[in-house]
């Protein structure tokens, strides 16, 4: 057990150090992220759709590696089952770079049903657990009822809602990531500035 503890901190105090060594690398990949994030909010239509055809690109790409993979291994078990599965994937992706309005409703489709199963788990498992999550679990529950109301305004407004929900949650999802590493790049120049320097023989 102190074998794990201790490897587990030796990881931490890497980490760190390699945060304050490089923090400009953080700041600026912040700053880049929350610029982004605050043009996909400003703009979600255009982020929708850049969504789309980068999840288009990776449904594209993983079906030929899968089909070549396939065809190199095409005497093993399951053939015809992984044969499918590539050309499936390809064929995904080719509909949402060739139809990226429609592959927009489709996946905003899968962003409601997401919303819902995450929003019921979380009440339900507020509602099992609520003595163990004394004082948390009603943070918990209310996460998952503004789960069911985004999803309930995201269903009712489609199809309207498929050309700016995607591009707005990535947005707001990247402004919030950029913020944390500015913050965590900001605090690694502070405590990194005020460690000693390295003494010489």
């Amino acid at each position: 057990m102190s074998t794990g503890s201790s490897d587990i901190s030796g990881i931490q105090s890497a980490l760190s150090q390699a945060v304050r060594e490089h923090w400009v690398l953080f700041l600026v990949e912040g700053i880049v992220l929350v610029i982004l994030g605050a043009l996909a909010i400003i703009v979600p239509p255009i982020a929708t759709i850049a969504v789309d055809i980068f999840i288009g690109w990776l449904f594209l790409i993983s079906g030929v590696a899968g089909l070549i993979t396939t065809f190199g291994a095409r005497h093993a078990p399951g053939f015809w089952w992984a044969l499918l599965s590539a050309l499936l994937a390809i064929a995904a992706g080719l509909v949402l770079l060739a139809w990226p309005v429609s592959g927009a409703i489709s996946l905003t489709l899968l962003l409601i049903v997401f919303f819902f199963i995450e929003g019921i788990a979380s009440i339900m498992y507020a509602l099992e657990h609520k003595a163990e999550l004394t004082g948390q679990w009603g943070w918990m529950m209310a996460s998952g009822i503004i789960d069911l109301i985004l999803g309930v305004i995201i269903l009712f407004g489609l199809p309207g809602t498929a050309a700016w929900a995607l591009g707005l949650l990535v947005g707001i999802n990247m402004l919030f990531g950029g913020a944390s590493l500015i913050a965590i790049a900001l605090h690694a120049r502070s405590t990194g500035s005020g460690t000693p320097a390295p003494r010489t023989a």
